[in-house]
């Protein structure tokens, strides 16, 4: 199987190789740049090859590196991957979530009666569904949390902000940037998706000194240790029902 992994910097995609990078091979690949100034580096795994792109911040840059990526090549799966916040107390600091929706959460309108998601006002979706057993095996093999992941162009920075997104999606698990715009490029070229965040901070209040980036980027890096073999199965299942 062949899957495209986006993530949003450097430091990510790192991780992410890091974890497909079999013991035996500490051998680092150099990246090559795509159209556009994307960077790209691939990992081949028996049954698995994997490219990890880094697409930039926030959903629209995503879309677009994505969008790049699956114009090149041909993929099964598409993955958007990361680090985020967590909603506390069901995603602490260094863990895992594994989305079993991507749900664009600020994509809509303000009104006085509060916040209608654009899928309400008639003008498209905000929500991308997973392979529902694709997301739950890597749930399982990686110890994650199983939830709704938000993707945001602001990230929540005060507690009433996260009090308000908790209301309105209270079985979210985390947040980010990038997930809904990998998925609309994916869809756009029937492909699946999948999101994994490793959880570097908890959402609420912006306090950079609690952040713990590395702690969450060595998660992500053990996550994708652990995801490759569900990743090689579900791939071969899927060539066969095709």
């Amino acid at each position: 199987m062949r899957a495209l992994i986006v993530t949003a910097v450097a430091a990510e995609a790192d991780s992410v190789a890091s974890g497909l990078t079999p013991h035996q091979d500490p051998v680092t690949p150099e990246p090559r740049t795509l159209p556009g100034g994307y960077l790209i580096t691939r990992r081949d795994l028996p049954g698995l090859a994997a490219d990890v792109l880094v697409g930039g911040v926030g959903p629209a840059a995503a879309a677009a590196a994505t969008a790049t990526a699956l114009a090149l090549a041909d993929y099964s799966l598409v993955i958007s991957a990361g680090i985020g916040g967590g909603f506390a107390p069901a995603a602490p600091l260094g863990s895992l979530v594994v989305a079993d929706a991507l749900v664009a959460a600020d994509l809509g309108a303000e009104t006085p009666e509060g916040f209608v998601p654009v899928r309400e006002l008639g003008f498209g979706r905000s929500v991308h569904l997973p392979p529902a057993d694709l997301a739950a095996r890597a749930a399982e093999a990686t110890g994650a949390l199983l939830a709704p992941v938000l993707t945001l162009s602001t990230v929540t920075g005060s507690a009433a902000r996260a009090a308000e997104l908790a209301a309105r999606h209270p079985l979210a698990g985390a947040e980010a940037m990038e997930g809904f715009g990998v998925a609309e490029a994916a869809s756009a070229h029937g492909l699946p998706v999948l999101e994994i965040r490793a959880v570097s901070n908890a959402v609420g209040p912006r306090d950079r000194a609690a952040w713990r980036i590395g702690e969450a980027l060595a998660a992500l890096a053990d996550g994708f240790r652990a995801l490759g073999p569900v990743l090689v199965t579900w791939g071969e299942r899927h060539d066969r029902d095709r």
